[in-house]
């Protein structure tokens, strides 16, 4: 099935994680160290062959060993041959591709679990909808979200996250078989809050960077953070979420730690602007994908379409597009009309 184990005869998989970045690969690991017995998919072959012979990921996690329970892949319909769990964490812009590609294969009943965290440019749909869209509805998805950097989750550290769906029997499986001694997941059944809440909070954790490297000072973090949470909690009210889900992990703690913590890399991309260089230069040094880049016009466009105002969004797409300087657009969310906080 997985073809590249040691053993003649690979055993079925419980899950199947498609995706093999920083944050498909932490979620394998995490799975295989809990005794799930774990696959892990991508589309590049030379990188797979690699890993397999490194039981690690050179390109993303190198310094983390996989368990013995995880295999790896580059054949999509074996990876997910009667499996039970398809977790999917590929970057947005790719979602719909591999549900396109995947759907013909996937076992009856299987459950999918959306690691992916963004908004689809073409269609303004959010990335369960995408999976829906592929799949004909035929099967559950569940979204995990929430404060995680996928190092920390790899070495087994701490993690509190947000498992949501519609469908409470999906919600609790995913809860039962992802948990761990390290890894708490808690339940919800608003999929707009959770995902306008990880969409959005890679746009403002961009202005944070942007604070940080100009020297902005804590004062300006604080109000960033809170006026950020305010303009995600606008937006998913918007769309059917509930303001309370952005109080929670995929909201304010997810917002949190991508304005701060040193591992988040829609941070690094707003250290780099602020520091002078260019969004193309910054983008070409780096592997990885920083999403909230790509999310920022689709939740302007958004909010057009529902006719809100997204005030740091807006200026961080000047900023993308050059017509402004990152001071100058920090002066000017500084001169804004005042009004009532809500």
């Amino acid at each position: 099935m997985f073809g590249m184990r040691d053993d003649a005869a690979p055993a079925a998989h419980e899950a199947a994680v498609l995706g093999a970045g920083s944050w498909g690969t932490a979620l394998a690991i995490h799975l295989g160290c809990i005794g799930r017995d774990a696959g892990l998919w991508g589309r590049d072959r030379e990188l797979i062959a690699d890993m397999h012979a490194r039981r690690a990921n050179p390109t993303y996690l190198p310094d983390l060993k996989f368990p013995e329970a995880l295999a790896v892949s580059a054949d999509l319909a074996a990876a997910v041959c009667g499996v039970r769990y398809v977790v999917v964490a590929v970057p947005s812009h790719g979602l719909r591709a591999v549900m396109k590609s995947v759907a013909p294969h996937l076992p009856p009943g299987a459950i999918l679990v959306s690691a992916t965290k963004g908004l689809e440019a073409s269609s303004l749909e959010r990335m369960s909808q995408v999976m829906c869209d592929e799949t004909g509805g035929r099967h559950a998805v569940v979204v995990l979200s929430g404060p995680s950097f996928a190092a920390e989750v790899g070495r087994g550290l701490p993690t509190a996250l947000v498992a949501a769906s519609s469908d409470a029997d999906a919600v609790a499986a995913v809860q039962d078989e992802f948990k761990g001694h390290a890894f708490r997941l808690y339940g919800s059944d608003d999929v707009a809050g959770v995902e306008i809440g990880a969409a959005l909070k890679n746009v403002i954790a961009i202005a944070g960077g942007i604070v940080q490297s100009m020297g902005l000072g804590h004062n300006a973090m604080s109000a960033l953070i809170t006026r950020g949470l305010a303009e995600i909690s606008r937006l998913a009210f918007a769309m059917g979420g509930r303001r309370e889900t952005l109080a929670g992990l995929s909201g304010l703690g997810d917002l949190v730690l991508t304005c701060t913590g040193e591992l988040s890399r829609n941070r690094r991309v707003g250290i780099e602007l602020g520091r002078g260089q260019s969004l193309d230069e910054i983008l070409a040094g780096t592997k990885m994908v920083a999403e909230g880049v790509r999310t920022t016009a689709v939740a302007l466009q958004l909010a057009a379409k529902h006719g809100i105002e997204l005030p740091i969004a807006a200026q961080m797409q000047d900023v993308f597009d050059g017509k402004k300087k990152p001071r100058e657009a920090a002066a000017e969310l500084m001169g804004r009309p005042q009004k009532s906080e809500h």
